[in-house]
């Protein structure tokens, strides 16, 4: 494990601005998701339990999505911090 100044402020920050519970919460929503993917595609279902998987799964893919879109502009964040959250460069203006 890197030790060095930088890692370590990289590490804080990412705990500090960050939900690290987060990480978790998508994984176990994508798990999820690939279970009734793999249910739905056997066809094996009633209509009604299809129904309720496909509702289901929609409502993980945008948390997955939510989550996807947070950790993208988290590492913008950390790649260019002079950018504000409207996602100008302050340095150009």
């Amino acid at each position: 494990m890197d030790s060095s100044p930088a890692s370590k402020t990289i590490r804080s920050q990412t705990v500090e601005n960050g939900d690290p519970s987060a990480i978790t919460r998508y994984e176990q929503a994508l798990t999820e998701l690939e279970q009734i993917v793999a249910r739905l595609e056997t066809g094996e279902q009633n209509l009604e339990q299809s129904l309720k998987d496909y509702e289901r799964g929609v409502e993980l893919e945008r948390q997955c999505q939510r989550a996807l879109d947070e950790a993208e502009r988290r590492v913008a964040a950390i790649n260019d911090p002079e950018a504000d959250e409207s996602g100008r460069d302050e340095r150009s203006s």
